[in-house]
């Protein structure tokens, strides 16, 4: 019996573009034969050589034959050839910088074939990751950067390694990541849309993002944080509330990684509004927006609550309260870092409108004196111009949204019946010298809209009057020229039904299309 035979490797492994030389040959040897080959049990080329060069990763045998017709020797035992690239070293998840107390896996992948591999690191520190094919680094704790490269070597044949793959750096950073937080608008219309994002300060992939609302805790000189609807681990850096009408507080953070590693909250962004159906209200004495230096200024909290702080968020955006608080009033010196933004905190989380207040630093120019809140519009308001040692100025210039808009004599510009037309930036200037501009907001209430619609109603109930009236006469006449005398009251009365509902229906859909307020249907 005659065997072929091929080399004694069970497994052999060849880069992607190399090649491996087999040969194959009849023991005992003697002459005249030819080689057939096979991969994965099919004839492999059409050639009878006794070597061949290949680089096809497979199951590779063969056999010999000769005479004619031919004879053919057994099947020699088979050869794994495994085709491999190079090993590459991935990070999971691929980022190149982490955060200490983050989770991160270093994997070596030698990618083709179905070999079996050791794996060998290497790296420029003391820590040498285990032999396998993935190392994972948890809660990282120091700040270095690391690289790691990786090689295989086949389990079959410990001879047999790959080359060296291309390393991979890694940087744990000592700086924790902390997200900014922006709002838009900061300033709002009662009912707005708000914008919320959030961005990690040094950009990477990955994260996620959980969204909060402020509340209030006195009793701790600080806030909580409440989830708010649907703001756990978003994909979106975006959050947006709808409905808007109170001024709030707000904060982000982020997360990412398996286990998740979380961010410190962010800095707290407020959404200002001056809403004045707030249960909590911010009172400021004197009532104007401006103020001279060394000014005595008191804010006082109102509402059905026994604690109280009043916060400010001054020009350069730091957060503060107010320390000179006595009950439910901030008592203030003025100089011109008391310019910022003022609201009330309740103890049971309720936030007020919000109010600016502006520190005139030029001793020597003046102020414009214009209301702190909100003017109702219809209302008359009066604005006039001020210097710390003279009340009453004459021929003051003032200006709207930098438009000059009127030079008063007396000193004082007087608006009989504010629109929404007026509302905008205000400034006065006197000797030439401007004072700071300021923000005058006109609001719009639910009672104008009712009042204007008085006459409307008295005219619909007129008009139902006199055509109840004429109905009710038209069924009495009809009533008599019926056959039905003998029912003369049960006839008239439902002649009267009927002939009320129909016209009354009419009448009063008229009437709510006047006042468009279509509020509901007619049953019969």
């Amino acid at each position: 019996d005659r065997k072929c035979q091929l080399p004694q490797a069970d497994r052999t492994a060849v880069p992607v573009g190399g090649s491996v030389t087999l040969t194959c040959s009849v023991n005992p040897s003697s002459y005249g034969w030819k080689y057939y080959w096979y991969r994965d049990g099919k004839s492999y080329q059409p050639v009878t050589n006794e070597q061949i060069s290949v680089s096809e990763g497979g199951r590779y045998s063969c056999r010999g034959g000769r005479g004619e017709p031919v004879y053919y020797t057994e099947w020699s035992q088979p050869v794994w050839i495994d085709t491999t690239g190079e090993p590459v070293v991935t990070l999971h998840p691929n980022w190149s910088e982490i955060y200490r107390g983050e989770t991160i896996t270093v994997r070596c992948e030698i990618h083709g074939g179905d070999t079996e591999w050791d794996y060998e690191w290497e790296t420029n520190s003391m820590i040498k990751p285990p032999n396998q094919n993935e190392y994972r680094i948890i809660s990282a704790s120091s700040s270095n950067s690391e690289n790691y490269r990786c090689k295989g070597r086949m389990k079959s044949s410990q001879h047999e390694t790959t080359e060296w793959s291309d390393s991979v750096t890694l940087t744990v950073s000592d700086n924790e990541p902390r997200p900014v937080l922006t709002v838009s608008p900061s300033w709002l219309s009662p009912g707005a849309s708000v914008t919320l994002n959030c961005e990690v300060e040094h950009p990477s992939a990955g994260w996620s993002f959980y969204w909060y609302k402020a509340v209030p805790d006195l009793s701790e000189k600080s806030s909580s944080y409440e989830l708010l609807p649907d703001g756990s681990g978003t994909a979106q850096d975006s959050y947006i509330i709808h409905g808007q009408t109170h001024t709030a507080g707000y904060v982000c953070r982020a997360g990412r990684g398996d286990p998740e590693y979380h961010t410190d909250h962010s800095q707290p962004k407020f959404v200002w509004s001056a809403d004045v159906h707030s249960a909590a209200s911010l009172t400021v004495s004197p009532d104007r927006v401006q103020h001279f230096t060394s000014d005595s200024v008191s804010l006082t909290c109102e509402g059905n609550f026994t604690e109280w702080r009043v916060r400010k968020f001054s020009e350069d955006g730091r957060l503060s309260d107010c320390w000179r608080m006595t009950g439910s009033t901030c008592d203030i010196n003025t100089s011109k870092s008391d310019t910022g933004v003022y609201w009330c905190e309740s103890g049971s989380g309720e936030f007020s409108s919000a109010v600016n207040i502006t520190v005139q630093n030029d001793g020597n120019g003046p102020i414009l004196v214009s209301p702190v809140h909100p003017v109702t519009e219809g209302a008359s308001v009066s604005l006039s111009c001020s210097l710390r040692t003279q009340k009453i100025l004459s021929n003051v210039f003032f200006y709207h949204n930098d438009k000059l808009i009127e030079n008063d004599p007396r000193g004082e510009l007087k608006i009989s019946a504010v629109s929404k037309s007026d509302e905008g930036f205000y400034k006065c200037q006197y000797s030439g010298r401007e004072s700071a501009q300021s923000w005058m907001s006109v609001k719009v209430t639910v009672s104008g809209a009712d009042s204007s619609s008085s006459p409307v109603w008295l005219m619909v109930g007129l008009v139902c009057g006199v055509s109840l009236i004429i109905i009710l006469l038209l069924l009495l006449y009809r009533c008599r020229q019926s056959k039905c005398k003998s029912l003369f009251f049960s006839c008239c009365v439902r002649e009267f039904i009927y002939y009320t509902h129909f016209n009354y229906s009419h009448i009063y859909m008229y009437s709510d299309l006047m006042t468009q307020n279509i509020s509901g249907t007619i049953h019969t």
